[in-house]
């Protein structure tokens, strides 16, 4: 596995770098914000561990500029702003998962496991070529997906979920599986959760033309047209 590291206090680099190393993983270290994207664009990792305080820019403003870029990397937030409302910020500006400083380094490694194994997941139900879907194009390689030209502008979760439905047109997903690529070893997430990733989704499919339908007993799949 490959990892970019976006911290800027060299104590946590040199420890975090010598923990996940031991594992077999290639970690890549950039500490400063208005470095980071480009480095993200250069390494082009499997994961990105993301500390929200940086110099040169906030760590949130990194996110929200990688995603506008159509960079899907899942993204873990380590950081030491640990109440609900950061959480939430983070979450909302495109990152897959939280951890609060100070952590226990079997957790970290948990956390990014469960991150690689949801991408990987969807990847391997897709292929590599491009997925057609109406109006919609899920280019597998990066991640993104398009209604024509234009990226969609979704979630984190909204995209987990909608590469999941895409990778397996005119059939339906159940929601247990559904809500295993979308939370991730999230032990404390209630199950019904996963309805409110597929409201906000769902709304946002409308102008493309294709529709998140619910069959009960079997789950979620996308419809093209009435």
């Amino acid at each position: 596995m490959k990892l970019l590291l976006i911290e800027d206090e060299q104590a946590m680099q040199k420890t975090l770098v010598r923990a996940l190393s031991r594992l077999g993983w290639s970690v890549a270290v950039c500490g400063d914000g208005a470095q980071a994207l480009q480095r993200w664009q250069d390494v082009r990792p499997d994961v990105v561990l993301l500390d929200l305080s940086l110099p040169g820019q906030d760590g949130l403003r990194v996110l929200e500029a990688a995603r506008k870029s159509a960079l899907t990397t899942p993204v873990l937030i380590l950081t030491a702003r640990g109440t609900v409302g950061d959480k939430i910020i983070g979450l909302n500006s495109g990152a897959d998962d939280y951890l609060p400083k100070p952590f226990d380094l079997d957790e970290l490694e948990a956390r990014v496991r469960a991150l690689h194994r949801r991408r990987s997941d969807s990847n391997a139900e897709s292929g590599s070529s491009p997925i057609h879907t109406g109006a919609l194009r899920y280019e597998v390689d990066s991640g993104a997906i398009y209604h024509g030209s234009q990226v969609l502008e979704l979630t984190p979760r909204e995209l987990a979920l909608l590469r999941t439905l895409l990778a397996r047109p005119g059939h339906a997903v159940s929601k247990e599986r559904l809500f295993e690529l979308v939370f991730p070893g999230e032990s404390n997430v209630q199950y019904e959760a996963i309805e409110v990733v597929v409201y906000r989704l769902r709304k946002k499919l409308i102008p493309t033309g294709t529709k998140l339908v619910t069959l009960r007993g079997l789950g979620y799949l996308l419809k093209v047209g009435a």
